[in-house]
């Protein structure tokens, strides 16, 4: 629409310049042809004259010679209309005049006084150089133009002259012109404000509709409710974006009804299997020990069975923690004393395993990040953990801490072989382990600490070596 308009006002502009220029040739073209006519004019008038004068002895200059030459005045200028002319004498003045063209009441035979000093002065300048001479005067709606040539005779001093008006600005083209201006002006400039009115309406709406989508509630991801604008086109916009969005809210809900029933299912069936292991295992050791009458085996199928529950301890223990949604408790905490604590405690196994642990500093920012600190060294010893499990002899491991935006970005980086294709699209949901011994719980344990932080956990790299990136809001809102 912004286009639209500038080609509207560029298209006014040009227009109106074209038919300025138009009629400025338009002028200039009929002036030029009013300087060819009267010198043409001029040019008859000579040809009579000469014609008149052949045989001629120069008698006296009288009354019924003036007529005379009247007549051949008259007679050359009646083919050019809107001429008059006559035959100027140097010492004498006006010899004979003629308008025979003269569009009055009857015939004009009175020289024009007003142009009398005018008439006079292109006579002379064409008597002094023996050739035509031509004289324009400009006015506001014409141009005057004064022709005069030398006539040659028994008389001396002796020129022709003609005249005519040219009309450049007013008349019938100049009124064609000026309505054809005025009604452009109204119509391409009335289009381009009224455009740009509603350009300006219009985008004070989007400007209005953008801000309510950007404005979302903490902890949804649905749809605002935006508020009609007043304007019939944008507000069918609006209805159908709240139509969409009231639809969209229902299918996720729908969807996340149907993935936490999935997960659910998953979660059953990974929590059975992983309860029938020790299970089985118990039954058989303490069957074993009846079996044998004098006792022998007994103490160790108790030690075996005593490992099973506190595999089966560690199981619910973890399964409590994941399910559980507890609040963090928020409190400000210096990221490089936080990040030192919590890789103390995991140094000694890192170093029984031949693997480099090491802390960094984390941004110095003021104001301190928020966050709980519990529940977060948690999650990242879950992390170090699985880290040290999954990093061979020689490798690192890596913590540290950046800010991103208004985001604390907490990542754990090792040099271990990576995450197995078989479980990187699951790798966060329960009992999802690429490991034998593992419970599959630890990551989703890192994944609900994180969502309670309103944040989340992402996997940035996979091959020669995994690192894990926890991001959360650097203050809680």
């Amino acid at each position: 629409m912004l286009a639209l308009w500038i080609m509207l006002v560029v298209s006014g502009a040009a227009t109106g310049y074209l038919l300025f220029e138009s009629f400025q040739q338009t002028a200039n073209a009929r002036l030029a042809r009013s300087e060819e006519l009267v010198a043409r004019a001029c040019r008859d008038l000579a040809d009579r004259y000469q014609f008149f004068v052949v045989g001629w002895t120069g008698e006296p200059m009288d009354d019924q010679l003036k007529q005379q030459l009247t007549t051949v005045v008259r007679t050359a200028l009646a083919g050019a209309p809107g001429v008059e002319g006559g035959v100027w004498q140097a010492d004498q003045g006006s010899l004979a005049y003629a308008f025979p063209t003269y569009e009055g009441t009857g015939p004009k035979t009175d020289l024009p006084s007003a142009e009398l000093s005018t008439i006079r002065d292109v006579n002379a300048e064409a008597l002094r150089s023996r050739r035509t001479a031509s004289i324009r005067q400009y006015g506001r709606s014409q141009v005057l133009i004064v022709h005069a040539c030398p006539l040659r005779g028994p008389l001396t001093g002796v020129t022709g002259w003609t005249m005519t008006r040219a009309i450049t600005s007013e008349g019938p083209a100049y009124n064609q012109l000026l309505s054809g201006l005025i009604l452009l002006a109204l119509t391409i400039f009335g289009s381009a404000a009224w455009l740009a009115r509603m350009l300006y309406v219009w985008s004070g709406k989007i400007s209005q509709i953008e801000t309510a989508l950007d404005e979302r509630r903490e902890g949804t991801i649905d749809l605002p409710k935006l508020a009609r604008t007043g304007a019939p086109e944008l507000d069918r916009l609006v209805d159908a974006l709240n139509s969409t969005g009231e639809r969209l809210s229902v299918e996720r809900r729908r969807a996340a009804a149907a993935e936490r029933l999935a997960a659910l299912g998953r979660m059953s069936a990974g929590l059975a299997h992983e309860i029938r292991n020790p299970i089985a295992a118990m039954r058989l050791k303490a069957e074993n020990a009846l079996a044998v009458a004098d006792g022998s085996r007994s103490e160790a199928a108790l030690n075996a069975i005593l490992q099973q529950v506190d595999r089966l301890d560690t199981l619910l223990r973890d399964l409590l923690e994941m399910t559980q949604a507890r609040e963090p408790r928020l409190a400000e905490v210096d990221l490089e004393t936080f990040l030192a604590r919590t890789v103390e405690s995991h140094r000694d196994l890192a170093a029984s395993r031949g693997i480099t642990l090491t802390a960094g500093t984390g941004p110095a920012s003021s104001p301190l990040p928020q966050l709980d600190p519990s529940q977060m060294q948690r999650a990242l010893d879950n992390l170090i953990i699985n880290a040290i499990q999954n990093t061979p002899a020689g490798g690192t491991i890596a913590v540290d801490a950046g800010r991103r935006d208004g985001s604390l970005l907490l990542r754990v980086a090792d040099t271990g072989p990576g995450i197995a294709e078989d479980v990187r699209e699951r790798l966060f949901e329960p009992f999802v382990t690429g490991r034998a011994d593992g419970t599959g719980l630890g990551l989703a344990i890192v994944r609900e600490i994180a969502r309670h932080h309103h944040g989340n956990v992402r996997l940035l790299r996979d091959v020669g070596g995994a690192i894990f990136e926890i991001e959360v809001p650097w203050r809680q809102s």
